[in-house]
C-alpha cells in the first residue's frame, strides 16, 4: 500500500495558495499521492521502516545531493540576471558547504562512516532522477530546471508536515523522528517556500498558458522518479 485512504489536501501547505506549484501539483495528483504517501514515508512515520532501508536511503541521498549541487550550478549558468545567479550560487554553496557535511554527520549517527558513503555506487533510481533534472535544465531554461527540482525541494517539506500532523505518526521512540522534525521544521519549510515562490517569479517572466503542458509533464516525471527513489529504499530490505 502506498497511501492511506484520506484524500490529499486540495493545496500544498508550502508556497502561495494560487501559485504555479499548486497548479503543477493539481495536474498530477495521482502521481503526487503515490510519492507523498509512499509506503516508505508511511512506515518511516510510524517507525516500522526497516533500518536497512533507511541506511540505504541515507547513502543514496548523499549521492543525490552531489548531483543536486550540479543542478544549482546549472541554474546559475541558465540565469539571465545577477540576482538569479546569486540565488543559485547560494543554494549551491549551502549544499556543498553545509548540507553534505550535515548529511555525513547524520549518517555517522546511523553507523555509516563517510568512506562507505563515498565508495557506494549510485543506485539506478538515484541516477534516473538526478540525470532527469539535469537533462531538463540543459534542454530548457531555468524555469524548466526549477520545476524538475520542485518535487524534491518542496515535497519533502509537505511530506514531513503532513506526517507530523497525522495521529498515526509515532514521535516518541521513533528512530526516524529526527528526519521528520528536520524537514517539518521552520528552517527547511522556509527553503521550500522560497523554492515555490521562485517558481512564480520565473513563470511570470518566462511562462504563459502555452508552457503549462510541458511544465506539467516535467513536474509529473520528476514526481514519479521521486516515488521510485522511495521504492529503491524500501526494496533494500527485501
Amino acid at each position: 500500500m502506498n497511501a492511506p485512504d484520506a484524500a490529499l489536501p486540495a493545496r500544498s501547505p508550502v508556497g502561495p495558495p494560487d501559485g504555479l506549484l499548486q497548479r503543477l501539483r493539481a495536474a498530477c495528483l495521482p502521481e503526487w499521492h503515490a510519492y507523498s504517501r509512499h509506503a516508505f514515508v508511511l512506515r518511516l512515520a510510524d517507525g516500522t521502516l526497516p533500518q536497512e532501508s533507511f541506511r540505504h536511503y541515507l547513502i543514496q541521498d548523499y549521492l543525490f545531493l552531489v548531483q543536486f549541487a550540479r543542478a544549482y550550478a546549472l541554474a546559475a549558468y541558465k540565469a539571465d540576471d545577477v540576482e538569479d545567479m546569486r540565488q543559485a550560487t547560494r543554494s549551491l554553496a549551502k549544499i556543498i558547504d553545509a548540507e553534505t557535511s550535515l548529511h555525513v554527520r547524520f549518517c555517522a549517527r546511523w553507523g555509516i562512516p563517510e568512506r562507505d558513503i563515498l565508495a557506494a555506487p549510485e543506485a539506478t533510481a538515484t541516477m534516473a532522477y538526478t540525470r532527469y533534472v539535469l537533462e531538463r535544465g540543459a534542454a530548457g531554461d531555468i524555469l524548466d530546471l526549477l520545476v524538475a527540482l520542485a518535487p524534491c525541494v518542496v515535497g519533502y517539506a509537505e511530506i514531513a508536515l503532513e506526517r507530523m500532523a497525522d495521529p498515526a505518526t509515532r514521535v516518541e521512540g521513533n528512530p526516524y523522528r529526527e528526519w521528520l522534525e528536520m524537514y517539518s521544521g521552520p528552517d527547511y519549510v522556509a527553503v521550500a517556500t522560497d523554492a515555490a515562490t521562485a517558481l512564480d517569479r520565473h513563470f511570470a517572466r518566462r511562462g504563459g498558458p502555452g508552457r503549462m503542458p510541458a511544465l506539467e509533464a516535467t513536474f509529473r516525471g520528476a514526481t514519479r522518479l521521486e516515488a521510485q527513489f522511495w521504492q529503491m529504499g524500501l526494496d533494500r530490505a527485501t
